[in-house]
């Protein structure tokens, strides 16, 4: 047995690490504890009792309303790993900046990135958005149908990103790609950016912009972005979604075959 006056050096060591690292013990708590301690509780997942949140407190067909529900939602209920509104003005001024009229998200989630594209898309614009998770797809599916986009404007494509990106010519007519935002698995990143060369997705100046860069992290894609000579970078820093001390950013692309 560890006798009480070793236990007792280690406390203020312990005490150290909990001060220090306090926002990261709050986010598993929010994103881990309390979701299984609900998971357990209602019977139903997080992503089906947030949209049932959505549905009783938005108004259907106000995309801004149902954004700023998700947010309340978020701070007050339970995390969400959306881009959040912080980061997600940044993704909305993009759109904004550079007007895509072939849009590609990958990791859909809860349809919040969705609809933050899709209401700042020019007339005749297309949104493809593309998530693993069936269950998460369904609920995505209600949110952006509640937002008032129908499928001329967003088309949800359920199955895993790398079966999807080879079939988006072929089987959906998408030639080139104007913008992608990419929030899905962050291990996926690297290997989804070079399938989308590969394919021939990408053509000048397509705008691929990746979050949660910083935290959770993907710094095998960050290493490849800066060494391949195929993308000027930009990085936008920030705080993660919901959690302003915890830091985060986001990763602009511009692929430019000229440097490839």
């Amino acid at each position: 047995m560890v006798s009480p006056a070793i236990a007792l050096a280690f406390i203020p060591f312990i005490i150290t690490v909990i001060i220090r690292y306090r926002h990261y013990f709050l986010l598993f708590y929010r994103a881990v504890v309390v979701r299984r301690i609900q998971d357990y509780l209602t019977g139903i997942p997080r992503e089906e009792r947030a949209f049932q949140y959505v549905i009783t407190h938005a108004i259907p067909g106000d995309p801004q309303h149902i954004l700023n529900t998700f947010d309340q939602y978020c701070y007050h209920c339970e995390y969400l790993s959306n881009i959040g509104p912080q980061k997600g003005k940044i993704l909305d001024r993009l759109i904004y900046e550079n007007v895509p009229l072939n849009v590609l998200e990958l990791g859909t989630q809860c349809g919040y990135a969705t609809i933050i594209m899709a209401q700042a898309l020019p007339l005749g614009a297309r949104l493809y958005t593309v998530d693993a998770n069936p269950r998460k797809a369904a609920v995505a599916e209600k949110v952006i149908r509640l937002a008032g986009f129908d499928d001329d404007t967003v088309e949800l494509l359920v199955g895993p990103s790398n079966d999807i990106i080879p079939q988006l010519k072929d089987k959906h007519g998408v030639q080139k790609l104007d913008f992608i935002f990419m929030d899905h698995g962050k291990r996926c990143y690297l290997r989804d950016l070079q399938l989308l060369e590969e394919v021939g997705l990408l053509q000048e100046g397509t705008i691929i912009l990746a979050d949660n860069v910083l935290f959770p992290g993907a710094p095998h894609f960050l290493q490849y972005v800066k060494t391949s000579g195929k993308y000027q970078l930009k990085m936008h820093r920030g705080n993660l979604e919901y959690f302003r001390y915890i830091r985060d950013g986001m990763a602009e692309l511009t692929y430019s075959k000229l440097q490839s």
